[in-house]
């Protein structure tokens, strides 16, 4: 009979010995992490929360014995977004710190394999220094995902599911998440005040300064939501359906199976010193020696 570590993909409902049980299994950590964040008059605050998560576990369903799900972290980086109500933005240090304190936990107990699996798309600079800085100064090995860019990986996929326009029209609470989130919890969809928004500056087309999920300019300015959104809706959210939600779900979840064999049984890259004499201090930075 298979144990509790091989059949369980949440972290937290496993005990401390059966976490010594998923050490010795390999197991591939994923750490969701999203914000509490407004997504105009139609989508709840935690649209980056349930995404990712909704999507994180969906592997676990489907691959319990090579992955644990941790919960998720709630609070993200979202000051440019405090003059619409609800949001609640963690200082970007805070958010750095806490997320690599969760990589380092993991890595101290014996996991070696981290996926930060994000749901909200300005958490990213932040997260990719988390990832590096958790590279060097631990011997596990970190990766960053944001959930919709597992639906880049085919390159098929987009181009038959997308009905909006880009740039723009999957930015935020948009064709996209509006349709994911209807497939994952459709009963919370304010359906009666779903509208289209519109990005103001995308309609300067500028080939420097635009912005959609997918893709931004090479020079983009960004600044408060509110100077360039009356809504909070950035994208064309009357485009969205359940159907396309679990479309967009199904590709993701089988993106991030694929992602996590590939990366628990990669070899992990040997540093290699080409100092002709050994340093003679520590690092002068918190890294490892």
């Amino acid at each position: 009979m298979p144990s509790r570590a091989e059949t369980e993909y949440r972290y937290e409902k496993l005990t401390w010995p059966e976490i010594n049980d998923a050490i010795e299994l390999g197991k591939v950590c994923i750490v969701p992490c999203g914000a509490v964040e407004q997504h105009g008059p139609h989508l709840p605050l935690d649209v980056d929360l349930v995404c990712p998560v909704g999507i994180a576990r969906g592997a676990g369903q489907q691959i319990p014995d090579k992955l644990l799900v941790l919960p998720v972290v709630a609070y993200g980086y979202t000051g440019h977004v405090m003059d619409f109500p609800g949001t609640i933005n963690s200082d970007y240090q805070n958010f750095m710190n806490h997320v690599l304190d969760i990589t380092k936990s993991l890595a101290y107990h014996g996991f070696k394999k981290i996926i930060l699996l994000n749901g909200h798309g300005s958490n990213m600079p932040n997260l990719n220094l988390v990832a590096r800085r958790a590279n060097l100064e631990t011997d596990a090995e970190c990766i960053l995902a944001a959930w919709w860019d597992l639906l880049t990986v085919d390159k098929d996929f987009l181009p038959n599911w997308r009905e909006s326009k880009f740039p723009g029209g999957c930015a935020h609470a948009c064709e996209l998440e509006t349709s994911l989130y209807l497939y994952l919890d459709e009963d919370n969809v304010r359906k009666d005040q779903i509208k289209s928004g519109s990005i103001s500056f995308n309609e300067e087309n500028s080939p420097f300064h635009f912005v959609d999920l997918m893709c931004q300019g090479p020079a983009t300015i960004v600044s408060w939501t509110s100077s360039y959104s009356e809504t909070g809706v950035l994208g064309e959210a009357e485009l969205a359906s359940v159907e396309k939600g679990k479309a967009a779900y199904d590709e993701a979840v089988k993106q991030l199976v694929r992602l996590v064999t590939w990366f628990q049984q990669r070899p992990k890259d040997q540093r290699r010193s080409h100092h002709r004499q050994p340093p003679t201090m520590p690092m002068p930075w918190n890294q490892q020696a």
